[in-house]
């Protein structure tokens, strides 16, 4: 195949890819989380605790992570556009389903299921991209894929929130789901097949060690239990801070609480300061200094003021993007050989680090306080810091 074929910025095939990617990130992402800001509205419908409410979350990241696991192994045997497709449709007809669902167990178990399926989507986005689109505009279609889950994340949050409030949780559930479902089969009809890949049989002996590799080396082992620290800190602020401001002092709407998930648009800047910060520093500075400002933000999370809980969300957020976007560029650059196998290890961390960190602290905000449940996040922001510190020797990656 001519690599002249491949989709170059202004042609039609590049402006399908971009486009649909970037629907692929929103459902994923409105779906993944869309339960995340109902908790409390769930919590009480069902009868039932912060904890056991923060499973539905839980869930669809559990889902994720076998998922993850699972296409590691196997994504390269199946066509991009057929499995990706797959993911969206039948993600969205589980979300659509998941509105009727009579109990919190069968909600949760949909969510495990929902989770494993949207995870073909994570699973060769990224592949497929590197691998159809032309190198000068490669960089271009991945920041559309991540701003397409970053404003996924946030509008689906959002959106849920707003919809609870007005029509009941059940019918915002189907909104996003008849949403997604449309999503997906725009994705269907667009999205261009690949054309510079075959599917191929998997080399299981070969990816085991690989990632028996990886798993025993102390630098990248550090890295994995840094994402799923952050990772389980972060869902565990967006978990329940909900709970948090429906309370007193603050006592705020459902309505307000929706545009507290604005912090979300803190992310991207995060992420983009931190490409540009990596031309002038070391990452794993980059990293520390990340990880320091997450910390300064969680104690933000004290305030009992609204003003200062916002800005500590707000410094809280971006401080996470920017500590994931480094941490996972410096686990992609020290994998030399099986760059798949390393990154699939450190998305499997950082999703059983939301799902299991994610619920945990919810049952210890049941059962003590806002101020321990502070605590808590603050020792795991430490022992990250503490981590990242270690890996000082193996910090800059010079290009030449």
């Amino acid at each position: 195949m001519n690599l002249s074929e491949k989709a170059e910025k202004g042609s039609q095939r590049f402006r399908y890819i971009k486009l649909c990617i970037f629907f692929s990130g929103l459902s994923v992402f409105a779906q993944l989380y869309l339960f995340q800001p109902m908790l409390p509205t769930v919590s009480e419908y069902f009868k039932t605790t912060a904890g056991d409410s923060s499973l539905l979350v839980s869930s669809s990241t559990i889902g994720m992570a076998i998922g993850l696991l699972f296409f590691a192994f196997k994504a390269d045997s199946y066509s991009r556009k057929k499995l990706m497709t797959f993911s969206l449709v039948s993600s969205a007809l589980l979300t659509i389903i998941s509105a009727w669902m009579p109990s919190l167990i069968l909600l949760i178990a949909t969510g495990v299921l929902k989770g494993f399926v949207v995870s073909g989507i994570s699973a060769v986005a990224l592949a497929y991209l590197t691998e159809e689109v032309h190198i000068s505009v490669v960089g271009l279609a991945i920041s559309m894929y991540l701003s397409g889950n970053t404003i996924g994340g946030m509008s689906g949050r959002i959106l849920a929130t707003i919809l609870a409030g007005e029509f009941g949780w059940r019918n915002a559930v189907l909104i996003i789901g008849i949403e997604s479902l449309i999503l997906g089969l725009v994705f269907w009809k667009l999205f261009p097949e690949s054309k510079f890949f075959n599917p191929q049989k998997t080399d299981y002996s070969l990816k085991v060690k690989q990632m028996r590799k990886f798993l025993t080396d102390s630098y990248m082992l550090r890295l994995y239990c840094i994402a799923a620290l952050l990772m389980g800190t972060f869902v565990s602020v967006y978990n329940y801070l909900t709970f948090r401001l429906e309370d007193q002092p603050f006592s705020l709407s459902h309505f307000v609480i929706a545009f507290i998930f604005l912090m979300y648009i803190f992310g991207v800047f995060g992420t983009m300061i931190t490409s540009r910060l990596s031309k002038r520093f070391s990452r794993n500075l980059i990293l520390k200094g990340s990880v320091l400002f997450m910390f300064a933000g969680t104690l933000l999370l004290f305030s009992e003021n609204i003003y200062v809980v916002i800005f500590g969300l707000g410094l809280f957020t971006l401080a996470f993007f920017a500590a994931h976007t480094m941490a996972s560029q410096m686990t992609a650059l020290h994998a030399k050989h099986g760059k798949s196998s390393a990154t699939s290890i450190y998305w499997l961390f950082y999703y059983f680090g939301s799902s299991i960190l994610g619920s945990g602290t919810g049952y210890i905000l049941h059962a003590f306080s806002w101020t321990f449940f502070i605590v808590v996040l603050l020792f795991s922001v430490g022992i990250s810091f503490v981590l990242a510190a270690r890996n000082r020797d193996l910090g800059a990656v010079k290009v030449h």
